[in-house]
């Protein structure tokens, strides 16, 4: 397990593109046959990725310093591969591509497989710390709560779905959803905000080989980018934006953890104020 610390605002604003990326991006996430794992300081997150060639078992590691991985945490799930299943403690959970599923704490014994390894699972995975067990829950994407939001003009027209949310599937602090952008649009969450009291991890996907997202982070008024690309990740703490630009249509995952729950705890920043 890699581990990420925490960065300060102020020493950002001086960071180069190596060291920015160094930080926040993460990348080579879909390894096949591995479970790749990255924990961050910030609000003790870990986001990782399972691709199941053959059964892959999670297991804790010295990092966590746990006797299994979920003692201590709760997991999302969200499936952007080929059809795969996930067995917890004996009980097997069949997710198709888009399929999530939400593992409370608590869970021992984590098995990810691929029904077809021609065309593996590609399981990604948010675990945040937690302290009461939720029941596990199977999440269909025609289950999930969803709004439609933008236009074509402003290049932002795009489904949210979220997937793990109050009200929805309970969970500690994990909250994760999925937005699609629409042919056409590029832009997602802008005008931008930041939320103090939540980090976010996004996952960038559905792009082709030559495609570029150019994901924004810093404060305000000291924006930096990042140039992504399919399947990367990338870390943005409370206090930086989190928008994206590509060079056409992508899907994202987004997943938050942190102080409360609540998506329309926002702090909107003015277009003019964007520098």
């Amino acid at each position: 397990m890699e581990i990420r610390t925490a960065s300060s605002p102020k020493d950002v604003k001086h960071y180069t593109t190596e060291r920015l990326r160094e930080e926040f991006l993460i990348q080579n996430l879909f390894v096949p046959n591995e479970i790749k794992l990255v924990y961050s300081h910030i609000d003790r997150i870990i986001t990782g990725a399972a691709v199941p060639l053959s059964p892959l078992t999670l297991t804790a590691g010295e990092e966590i310093r746990a006797e299994y991985f979920l003692q201590r945490r709760e997991m999302g799930i969200i499936n952007i591969g080929g059809k795969g299943t996930v067995t917890i403690d004996g009980t097997v959970y069949e997710l198709e591509n888009k399929y999530g599923i939400y593992i409370g704490m608590g869970s021992k014994d984590i098995v990810f497989n691929s029904a077809d390894t021609s065309n593996p699972a590609k399981f990604y995975i948010n675990s945040a710390p937690a302290h009461k067990t939720y029941p596990t829950v199977l999440i269909k994407p025609e289950d999930c709560a969803f709004v439609e939001l933008g236009s074509l003009e402003s290049s932002n027209h795009r489904t949210i779905r979220k997937y793990i949310l109050p009200g929805q599937v309970e969970s500690c602090q994990l909250v994760m959803g999925m937005t699609s952008l629409k042919p056409g649009s590029v832009w997602n969450t802008m005008p931008c905000h930041t939320h103090d009291r939540r980090m976010e991890v996004y996952l960038y996907f559905e792009m082709p080989e030559d495609a570029l997202v150019f994901h924004y982070m810093g404060e305000p008024n000291e924006t930096r980018h990042i140039v992504m690309r399919n399947e990367e990740a990338v870390i943005s703490p409370s206090w930086s934006i989190h928008s994206g630009s590509g060079t056409q249509a992508y899907t994202f995952i987004w997943g938050m953890v942190g102080e409360n729950q609540d998506f329309d705890d926002m702090d909107g920043a003015a277009m003019s104020d964007i520098k």
